[in-house]
């Protein structure tokens, strides 16, 4: 099984191409870009242990000269410090204009050697090897890269756009069940944002919380389609002046929920599917979408064994204040993406502070 989906962004357009056993193909899709012959893979010590070696001696065959940098693991290490350190390699091996970044790992080492690829000698080759389901049908896709500040999450960052996204759904074998979960939310979030098949396709799925319940077919048509809808928004919206904006839907809350807990407690997709079940409760209390919509969505979110409820005794009144950090705050107010239908999300501001309060307290762990 194989897919191919262009993001159409004129002259930065790029395929993200997915098949299974792609990695060992990893050089000779590098060489058909026909990009410069210095490359320095990116990666954490969990998956390098992994693919490192596999996606080295690809690469290699095909005639690259390869360096590696090995970051820690866990967002908490989504910082300048990280950056710092490829940049250090990029020195010592003279990457030039022409080389390549090659990020193999999740949305976090994305992220970071995004950014890197996006600031050194003011921007050079990049391309996304993703290993989580998470980094697959989201980080991977549509050229933000950025690193964490310590009063906000991607505080720092740039629009960077990859020279390709090679997705192997093989790697996905190694992926722990909690890492899977995780990027669960990102795909249920598509089908409550832009594709009613989908969503309906995960609610006929007996189990979304465990690999060995997903089908290699099912697989695919999770990563084809949320890819797809990543790319129809991304090639409408490139930097998120309008649409794109919709891709942040349970961010809002879930990035406040994810910072307040320093990244260990709650991770990225587990603060989304909190802040999916809280836009869903704000739709309500503003008479946006129904109950019975709300009961479905809540009950797929339950299927992918993704919490709910807010951690006990996390301050509402910090995630409050944690929102005004919020990168879509404009003139002091937070945009939320509130759903209206399966399918269909609207962009609004005009959510009151007490109406967020309510439903946060209802969210509260016992």
């Amino acid at each position: 099984m194989q897919s191919v989906i262009r993001v159409d962004l004129g002259s930065q357009s790029y395929d993200i191409a997915i098949a299974s056993g792609s990695l060992n193909q990893l050089g000779t899709q590098v060489a058909d870009l026909n990009l410069g012959k210095k490359v320095l893979v990116v990666s954490n010590q969990m998956v390098f242990r992994h693919y490192g070696e596999k996606a080295i001696a690809s690469l290699q065959q095909a005639g690259f000269a390869v360096a590696n940098t090995i970051l820690p693991v866990g967002e908490q290490y989504k910082t300048l410090n990280a950056v710092q350190k490829i940049y250090n390699t990029a020195l010592e091996n003279r990457l030039e204009r022409s080389s390549t970044i090659i990020a193999l790992g999740g949305g976090v080492v994305g992220d970071i050697a995004g950014f890197a690829a996006a600031t050194w000698l003011r921007g050079i080759n990049f391309v996304q090897v993703p290993t989580s389901l998470l980094a697959m049908v989201d980080a991977s896709i549509g050229g933000k890269t950025g690193v964490n500040h310590p009063q906000g999450k991607n505080l720092i960052g740039a629009f960077h756009q990859p020279k390709l996204v090679l997705i192997d759904p093989e790697v996905l074998k190694t992926l722990p069940p909690r890492e899977l979960r995780a990027g669960m939310a990102e795909v249920i979030k598509y089908g409550v944002i832009w594709d009613a098949g989908l969503f309906a396709q995960l609610e006929n799925s007996k189990r979304l919380d465990q690999m060995r319940y997903i089908s290699a077919e099912l697989l695919q048509e999770i990563l084809t389609k949320s890819c797809q809808a990543k790319a129809d928004v991304v090639s409408k919206d490139e930097k998120e002046s309008g649409l794109r904006a919709i891709l942040n839907y349970g961010h809002t809350i879930g990035h406040a929920v994810e910072s307040l807990t320093g990244y260990k407690l709650v991770n990225h997709g587990e603060g989304v599917g909190i802040g999916m079940v809280a836009a869903s409760k704000l739709a309500i209390e503003l008479g946006m979408w129904d109950s019975e919509c709300d009961r479905r969505q809540l009950a797929l979110i339950e299927k992918a064994g993704l919490p709910v409820k807010l951690p006990a005794k996390l301050d509402i009144e910090a995630i409050l204040d944690t929102l005004q950090t919020d990168k879509k705050v404009k003139d002091g107010r937070v945009r939320f993406i509130l759903p209206t239908e399966i399918g269909t999300v609207t962009i609004t501001d005009r959510v009151d502070t007490d109406v967020i309060r309510l439903v946060l307290g209802k969210m509260q762990s016992n």
